[in-house]
């Protein structure tokens, strides 16, 4: 199999979780009767309040569980959002715990490993999210590596939490192709040294133009064309 740039040069292969691999919006997209006309402001809350947080802890340097910031930022969204059912909250956390995988993901990422290149998970998530979100979605087999920056105590886009790459597959990073849905994740990837591929699913703006990716893609397969 011919494979395109950037991974005619890689050896590895990086993904974010949340956005890229997993539909974030599908916890609130299961529960979108029950919440009513504000299901897609209140996911879109809850995800941006989810990040902010990662953010801000990381430059106070400080560091909490991603699942602690899931469950804080949506009770932030639930109070800015008072015409959804508070009782939900459970419901919804659940639903987070399995969020779907995008169609295409699966047989892209066993597409990437028949071509000999290795794959693995470098998320925000910590470690009991990721088991219960790859095991739900059928991912786990398919993935060499899933890591958390639990063990760098800080969030992306820290370069202590790109290391973790690198430094668990051996493979340096001018070899590893980092793919993320996630925008400013791509920016901190490229600072860092990685080879980032764009997933722009939604037809985003480019936001950080000096940082940029090397491809840019609507949906994961577009990595094999």
């Amino acid at each position: 199999m011919t494979l395109p740039a950037p991974l005619d040069r890689a050896e590895a292969v990086v993904f974010d979780a949340y956005g890229t691999l997993l539909d974030i919006h599908s916890a609130v997209q299961r529960h979108a009767a029950a919440i009513g006309p504000e299901a897609q402001t209140l996911s879109g809350t809850w995800r941006q309040k989810q990040l902010e947080y990662s953010w801000v802890l990381s430059l106070c340097g400080r560091y909490a569980p991603f699942w602690t910031l899931t469950e804080r930022a949506l009770d932030v969204a639930l109070a800015l959002h008072p015409g959804v059912d508070r009782g939900l909250r459970a419901d919804l956390l659940e639903a987070y715990r399995s969020l779907d995988a995008y169609p295409e993901v699966p047989a892209t990422l066993d597409a990437l490993r028949r071509a000999g290149l290795r794959t693995a998970i470098l998320s925000n998530g910590d470690g009991a999210m990721l088991d219960a979100a790859l095991r739900a979605a059928g991912l786990e087999s398919r993935l060499d590596a899933v890591l958390s920056v639990d063990p760098a105590g800080t969030f992306k886009t820290s370069p202590r939490a790109y290391d973790l790459a690198p430094e668990r597959l051996g493979v340096a990073r001018e070899r590893i192709v980092f793919v993320s849905s996630n925008r400013w994740d791509i920016a901190g990837a490229a600072a860092y040294g990685f080879a980032p591929v764009w997933v722009n699913r939604t037809d985003q703006p480019d936001e950080y133009p000096g940082l940029a990716p090397v491809r840019v893609i609507r949906a994961l397969d577009g990595l094999l064309a």
